[in-house]
């Protein structure tokens, strides 16, 4: 059952070696879905080496061990005359399927497209792939095929205050929940390591005894 709101955390170079994780746990498949071809890890390190974060946006969800279980990217358009245009892609773990994360995920990137300026987001995806061809018709897209790969568009309209604000918004909470989530990982570390020791020390008692 998807969840009413999913914190989505903007990621920055901090974050590569998390983003490398998570795509090299991507299967075979599910790589050739979201890359359009047989990416191996070699490729997923140079795709993830050549991340632009000032010019584009990278947004992820974590769980709570702060594992990135779903990540996309939103590349704005380098060329002057395509400046009002973006293309958005995605990838999802598969033990967190069904979650509506893609399609959250989604949705957070058109705010954010909106409020850059952006007035038509762009999909190019495998027509096999039908979960993110579904997710961007539900949105209102067009999708032209074209033999095995097909090519979505969607017409944003302009920023405005709701818009703003909802981006402002998610931003500070999301940001607030991965803090929480870093102490508690922080925590049940220390636990786990004061449990070792402990456990250490009754070996070593019990070894002593005659």
């Amino acid at each position: 059952m998807p969840y009413p709101w999913i914190p989505i955390l903007q990621l920055s170079p901090r974050h590569r070696l998390k983003i490398v994780r998570h795509l090299c746990e991507l299967n075979a498949h599910d790589r050739y879905l979201r890359f359009g071809y047989a990416a191996t890890d070699e490729h997923i390190g140079r795709y993830v080496e050549g991340l632009n974060f000032l010019r584009d946006e990278v947004y992820g969800v974590f769980n709570r061990r702060l594992e990135l279980v779903a990540m996309a990217h939103l590349a704005f358009s380098i060329d002057p005359q395509w400046s009002t245009c973006a293309e958005f892609g995605v990838s999802v773990l598969s033990i967190c399927r069904g979650k509506g994360l893609g399609a959250k995920l989604f949705d957070h990137a058109v705010v954010h497209a909106r409020n850059e300026g952006v007035r038509m987001l762009f999909i190019h995806a495998l027509s096999e792939n039908s979960a993110m061809l579904r997710i961007a018709k539900s949105a209102g897209a067009r999708v032209e095929r074209d033999g095995s790969e097909s090519e979505a568009y969607l017409e944003l309209p302009a920023a405005n205050l709701d818009s703003q604000v909802t981006q402002i918004l998610n931003e500070q909470m999301s940001e607030m929940d991965y803090q929480v989530k870093a102490k508690a990982k922080q925590f049940r570390d220390i636990l786990a390591v004061l449990q070792e020791i402990r456990q250490g020390v009754r070996e070593a008692r019990h070894q002593s005894k005659p």
